[in-house]
């Protein structure tokens, strides 16, 4: 997960040993220059929020997610005094490692009729990712009912840190799931390139039916569904480091990705489906390996070197109606430098990136309403919006 820095990654910060590839544009004269961050519910904080979702249900509700194992829930008002707790499994989940815990979490498309959630957190004994689906309460909408659990899919974790943790419905009614390499540093074991392991991907099941023992089915148009060469069906997209962050484009579908680099650049990938995104061959544009071989890889569509930050958090391409400037564009940030960028890809051959403006706090997740406006996760315990002044 990329709020969590290892200390090489905070010594190369430190020490700004390496120039960025990014450049910003501030000179664009239709960058908003009028933008400031302010807190979205000044009566609420939250313990180490690491994700914020609506359910889709049209209730105007927000729910956050604290790394310790609980959801928060609490009506989408700026002067909201309360919040419930929706779910609380931090008996069942593992936050002892710095990257570890509750991750993530995705209400079903049809959450409205049937009540149905999903988690994605880490536990021990062994240490293992789990994919679980939980029902909300009968009797109270702000409750979950903490004994539904029914787990999905579960994957060993080799080490604690490179957990992934989005999952996330696509526009086609799958359930995406992001997955690290399993940790450590430069991908020892080489998880990123191997199909026949789950982890260094993004995974894509169908959750509304199951295959034998599984309590999920394989879409028919995966790109490893035949499992030739001893693929995992699962996997959408491969050769990724730490996805920590993705989303889909409301207004086209695209599968935007931001991937936690190791040693000098931090990417964003648009996924397509059987893409090797080059990890651990590649890190961003450049070599990892000394026998580097770019065929066949998907290079990212936007990278930037360690005198602009260190650990990339993954957000938006905003489609809301307050920041009009900043339509379709993608918002993304930096955990650790705190800053938060525009990406205008509208001409794939030349993208421009550009600086909105810097954030005092470590920015560890975005998130959007029903009305897909825009907020930050913040460890100082609050949640942020952006708006102009």
């Amino acid at each position: 997960m990329n709020s969590r820095l290892p200390s090489p990654f905070i010594l190369l910060f430190l020490i700004a040993s390496l120039a960025a590839c990014a450049q910003n544009d501030p000179a664009d004269p239709s960058l908003p220059t009028d933008l400031q961050l302010s807190v979205a519910f000044p009566q609420l904080s939250f313990n180490r929020p690491v994700d914020l979702q609506h359910a889709g249900d049209g209730s105007d509700r927000l729910f956050v997610v604290e790394q310790r194992g609980v959801i928060a829930v609490f009506k989408n008002e700026t002067q909201v005094v309360e919040k419930a707790t929706f779910l609380d499994i931090e008996s069942k989940v593992n936050d002892g490692g710095n990257e570890q815990g509750l991750l993530g979490l995705a209400f079903h498309p049809q959450y409205k009729t049937n009540g149905y959630f999903f988690v994605n957190y880490t536990a021990a004994n062994p240490n293992r990712t789990v994919i679980s689906r939980f029902k909300v309460s009968a009797s109270d909408p702000n409750k979950a009912d903490p004994t539904s659990e029914l787990v999905i899919l579960e994957f060993e974790q080799p080490y604690s840190n490179h957990n992934g943790g989005q999952l996330s419905f696509g526009p086609d009614g799958f359930l995406y799931i992001a997955v690290g390499d399993g940790g450590s540093g430069g991908d020892p074991q080489g998880h990123g390139q191997n199909l026949r392991t789950l982890l260094g991907s993004i995974l894509r099941i169908d959750v509304n039916t199951s295959e034998g023992a599984k309590n999920y089915g394989i879409p028919s148009d995966n790109p490893f569904v035949n499992g030739a060469g001893g693929a995992r069906p699962e996997i959408y997209a491969y050769g990724l480091r730490n996805p920590w962050r993705f989303s889909f484009d409301p207004k086209n579908g695209q599968l935007w990705t931001a991937d936690v680099g190791q040693n000098s650049y931090e990417e964003i990938d648009i996924i397509i489906k059987g893409g090797n995104y080059g990890w651990n061959t590649m890190e961003g544009t450049n070599c990892f390996k000394s026998d580097c071989n770019e065929t066949g890889l998907e290079l990212p569509i936007w990278e930037y070197g360690r005198s602009e930050g260190v650990s990339v958090t993954g957000g938006f391409v905003y489609r809301g109606a307050t920041l009009n400037q900043l339509e379709g564009q993608y918002i993304y940030a930096d955990f650790a430098t705190g800053r938060i960028w525009s990406l205008d890809n509208s001409n794939p051959e030349s993208p421009l990136n550009r600086e909105l403006l810097k954030a005092g706090f470590n920015i560890s997740s975005f998130g959007i309403d029903q009305n897909q406006e825009l907020y930050i996760c913040s460890f100082d315990g609050k949640i942020y919006t952006l708006q102009y002044k």
